[in-house]
């Protein structure tokens, strides 16, 4: 399912934890494979939001990310090309939080983002 509001990484994980829902870890390309079928269903549907967070940070470690719901290292990836590069903003915040992504119009790939930015989430029931 998807949230409703916008709101940052860290609020999402926190919402997310406390409805017993956890946001995906992906894991394998299954998975993946269903969120694409969902979020092409998502644009066709005009919501044509492009930006979702998912369970991962490399806060603790620049460069070593982990699914927040477990603490585990993350194995399976499916970055954007040139990601993750932990882009420097002008009010100094870098980006250490995982979205999905439809940046080229090719399918959601993975993104690193500052953790502070508002958008959608997914929650695995």
């Amino acid at each position: 399912s998807g949230g409703g509001e916008c709101s940052n990484c860290i609020d999402d994980s926190t919402a997310a934890s406390s409805n017993r829902w956890s946001m995906p870890l992906l894991k394998s390309g299954e998975k993946r494979y269903y969120l694409n079928i969902f979020f092409k269903f998502w644009r066709l549907q005009g919501l044509g939001h492009e930006h979702f967070w998912i369970s991962g940070t490399d806060q603790a470690e620049e460069g070593t990310f982990f699914w927040m719901a477990t603490g585990k290292p993350i194995t399976f990836t499916n970055w954007n090309a040139g990601e993750p590069n932990n882009f420097r903003y002008e009010n100094g915040e870098e980006e250490h939080c995982l979205e999905l992504w439809n940046r080229d119009g090719k399918g959601m790939k993975w993104n690193d983002s500052p953790c502070s930015f508002e958008t959608y989430f997914v929650c695995e029931l």
